[in-house]
């Protein structure tokens, strides 16, 4: 019994491995989706860019610890990321309606100068196959999803910008 459940787990390991590289590979572009900015404006997830750029979207929420302390590493090195890569990152709320008015206040407080996206609904949650967060995704300059992850662990923000490096020197992230 024990060798069976051994074997069930390293099958849907290798399962789930194939797909985040097949997601990886492919020509997936961000769907069309709409969720507020902090100012209360409106905007299409599919006109998210970066002039030609790449870009980082982060789901996170007030609740999740791990996704606070990525944004709040990142956020100590984002401006040089700007200044050398041109990387734009959108940090995605998934708070529900009755918490996302405590993201702006929040963030505030942590000086973070992301682009805070609310997605009150998971509508964009939903559409992105976000399960799990922190999730992050690469978007190249051409506006494909190339990358993605979940979870945080220190030093993994030294792996993204050296795929964001990668991506403007045009070649591969594998």
């Amino acid at each position: 019994m024990k060798s069976i459940a051994t074997l069930l787990f390293f099958t849907v390991g290798i399962s789930l491995g194939i797909t985040a590289q097949e997601n990886s590979n492919n020509s997936q572009r961000l769907p069309s989706v709409n969720v507020k900015m902090l100012n209360g404006k409106t905007i299409s997830t599919d006109q998210l860019q970066n002039d030609g750029k790449p870009m980082i979207i982060s789901f996170w929420a007030l609740w999740c610890k791990p996704c606070i302390k990525e944004l709040t590493t990142i956020a100590d090195v984002y401006p040089e990321w700007i200044e050398e890569t041109g990387v734009k990152i959108y940090a995605v709320s998934i708070d529900d309606a009755r918490s996302s008015a405590k993201v702006a206040p929040f963030v505030n407080g942590k000086a973070w100068e992301y682009e805070v996206l609310l997605d009150a609904n998971s509508d964009f949650k939903r559409a992105m196959n976000v399960n799990f967060i922190p999730h992050t995704f690469l978007i190249n300059g051409q506006g494909e999803i190339v990358w993605q992850h979940t979870s945080f662990s220190e030093g993994s923000e030294l792996e993204l910008i050296e795929m964001v490096r990668k991506l403007n020197r045009g070649e591969s992230i594998e």
